[in-house]
């Protein structure tokens, strides 16, 4: 039996399956006001089969609140709020709004106010130092978790969250780190649990016995002094003794050096530990972090690790998980990758939430009309070119009714993606590649490889098969710079070390710092380390010495140099993914040099600018990475000959795949 789509109870609530949409930041709610575009993003969720959602966070006042966030501070936001929890019960769903104050992570631009916490201790995430909190402060603050927990009660929703995790102002008050006071607040941990303590007490004497409270915790801080797993699990008993009613555990801070939600973490890593604490404490526990496959959820609950499974990207990447699943449909659940570029990079940036891989997530709202011929019969189309942009036109043209055929030169599907998917830690952009072309194959899209496309091949196709519309989705191609290279230099570019179509030296220049350069880096540093089950078994058998351990699993045998024009590395890496990628290439040893002008290649090396004058870089091998221009000369040469003929991607202009599949998602609904 699939233990994750039986029924579960938390507290008095009766839900229909144990999986549960954690909250996420969205970005949809200016001033706070719930909008259509928030009630239908959560309704496909809740329609898609999903047991409980979790709205969040919702702001609590306005000193700790987030850009464009649900707010719960006034009962002018109850009447949308209504109409959210109305929408998401009409779909058979629970849903449940989660507390939120950001405390030192709350940003002062954006509030209107300095951050407060419990003691002036300055933010790594924001820069700022906040103001410490006084007694009439947190009498304030514990007052505005009561008053936003009894209008969440009014508006109808399930019951509440109260956020205690990722650093946010629970957090703080409960670290050893944030928490210097020597009033009654801080202290031993006891003491540093008084503020949680006052507010769940309070919200529950607010809301009564019979609304469940969960309660979301770090189960581990993952910050160097500040909480384990072990404190964690005395902070669960004693919220047990409250009458709280469940347990969401997540990772660590925002602030963490340990990567959390990156797609170089392996699936379900965290699951120890909600483990942890489901062996502290009787009331039930919900798993969450990169549990992302209704298979990894279900062995989770079967193994006894947990009651519940948190997911909130994969349910982003794809409302429909759980009817797919149940109903056993042929058509491939979307996966979440990882990639953080719609969601976390968005919320960062204090954009609204989108998804690389769901082009209509947030786009729920709208109406997209879709086309066909005068005749009402379906387009014959021709897609040139399987990356990501040419499969997602094919997919959705398909889905539209239309017959599509994609010729693809090489003997695989992906183009970039592939690419994407060679540096250790990346490897989930091969998911979408296996996603887009199973949703092709199930809609009836001809996929061709081996099929190189040129202009009289793609005309006579044209007149012998009647296609009706050309997309031109061939790419890009790396860029060879205008560069002083001796004869004898082996020069090669990124793209072809990523593809593995070339092998390097041990002595090695990456010329570009970008993306591809420091991608190309980490591929070269990995393949002389040590492999997991040899990790394993060496940490089992107490073999070697922690230190011994790190050192095998960062030794390479190569010497690799990273070198930059502009000044810092990996600029177009998204916030949330770019600082681990950047550690990486410290922890392996890679040289890396910004602000350093190439001036010749060599047999010996490269001759480089840099601010303490001319380098002599050695280099058996050198690799570009200096970016790449489209690849259109097809779409040229036809675009005089076929009536209808459109170029999408980088065939159009180099891009993110973010950028590519949305905008084949686009111009597929609208221009076909």
């Amino acid at each position: 039996m699939n233990l994750l789509f039986s029924p579960g109870k938390i507290g008095t609530l009766q839900l229909r399956n144990r999986l549960i949409m954690t909250a996420m930041h969205l970005g949809y709610c200016p001033g706070g006001e719930v909008n259509e575009k928030l009630i239908e993003f959560y309704r496909a969720r809740a329609r898609g089969g999903t047991g409980l959602i979790i709205v969040g966070g919702c702001g609590i006042d306005q000193i700790g609140n987030a850009h464009n966030m649900v707010q719960l501070d006034d009962d002018r936001f109850i009447p949308g709020l209504q109409s959210l929890v109305a929408a998401v019960h009409s779909e058979g769903a629970k849903v449940i709004p989660q507390l939120y104050h950001a405390g030192r992570y709350a940003v002062s631009a954006h509030t209107g106010h300095r951050s407060v916490a419990p003691s002036p201790v300055a933010s790594k995430l924001t820069g700022e130092t906040p103001l410490e909190l006084t007694q009439t402060m947190i009498d304030t603050i514990v007052a505005s978790y009561v008053g936003a927990a009894k209008r969440a009660q009014s508006a109808g929703f399930d019951g509440i969250e109260i956020l205690a995790s990722a650093g946010y102002l629970i957090s703080q008050f409960l670290s050893p780190i944030t928490n210097l006071r020597t009033d009654r607040y801080g202290g031993d941990l006891n003491s540093r649990m008084t503020f949680a303590r006052e507010v769940i007490t309070a919200v529950r004497e607010a809301v009564g016995a019979s609304m469940p409270i969960i309660v979301r915790v770090a189960g581990n801080d993952f910050i160097p002094g500040s909480n384990t797993n072990t404190e964690a699990q005395a902070f669960c008993r004693m919220l047990a003794t409250l009458g709280v009613d469940a347990i969401d555990v997540t990772g660590g801070w925002h602030e963490t050096s340990v990567p959390q939600l990156t797609m170089n973490v392996p699936p379900g890593a965290y699951t120890y530990l909600a483990q942890g604490i489901k062996e502290a404490v009787s009331i039930p526990v919900i798993a969450c972090n990169r549990i992302n496959s209704v298979e990894l959820a279900d062995s989770i609950l079967q193994a006894g690790k947990a009651d519940f499974i948190g997911m909130a990207r994969q349910l982003l990447a794809d409302p429909d998980l759980p009817v797919k699943t149940l109903l056993a449909s042929s058509t491939p659940v979307r996966p979440c990758i990882g990639c953080n570029q719609g969601c976390l990079d968005a919320a960062f940036r204090m954009q609204p939430v989108t998804c690389l891989v769901n082009a209509e997530a947030g786009r729920e709202a709208e109406k997209v009309p879709v086309s066909t011929n005068p005749n009402g019969l379906p387009e014959q189309i021709l897609v040139i070119g399987a990356g990501p942009a040419g499969l997602e036109y094919a997919r959705v043209a398909a889905s539209n009714g239309h017959k599509v055929t994609v010729w693809e030169a090489s003997p695989e599907p992906g183009g970039q993606l592939v690419l994407a998917a060679a540096p250790p830690g990346r490897q989930d952009f091969k998911q979408l590649i296996h996603y887009l072309t199973q949703s092709c194959k199930v809609l009836g899209v001809e996929l061709k490889y081996d099929q190189m496309a040129t202009p009289e091949s793609v005309l006579t196709a044209v007149k012998n098969k009647k296609f009706s519309t050309v997309v031109i989705a061939t790419g890009a191609v790396p860029i060879a710079p205008e560069l002083s290279v001796a004869a004898g230099s082996k020069v090669l570019q990124a793209w072809d070390v990523l593809a593995g179509k070339v092998a390097t030296g041990d002595h090695v220049v990456i010329v570009g710092g970008g993306a591809v350069g420091v991608e190309t880096a980490l591929l070269l540093a990995e393949p002389n380390t040590i492999d997991a089950a040899t990790l394993r078994f060496l940490l089992f058998q107490h073999a070697e010495t922690e230190r011994a351990l790190h050192q095998l699993l960062t030794h390479t045998k190569r010497s690799i140099t990273l070198l930059e024009l502009a000044k810092g590395l990996g600029r177009d890496i998204g916030p949330s993914t770019r600082w681990s990628m950047l550690a990486d290439l410290k922890r392996y040893g890679i040289n890396c040099q910004d602000q350093t002008k190439v001036i010749r290649i060599t047999p010996d090396g490269v001759q480089a600018e840099t601010a303490s004058g001319i380098v002599q870089f050695p280099a058996d091998t050198v690799i570009l990475a200096v970016g790449s221009r489209p690849c259109n000369d097809l779409f040229q040469a036809l675009q005089a000959k076929i009536p209808h003929i459109i170029c999408i991607g980088d065939a159009q202009n180099p891009r993110k795949a973010l950028d590519a599949i949305h905008q084949a998602y686009a111009t597929a609904n609208f221009t076909v």
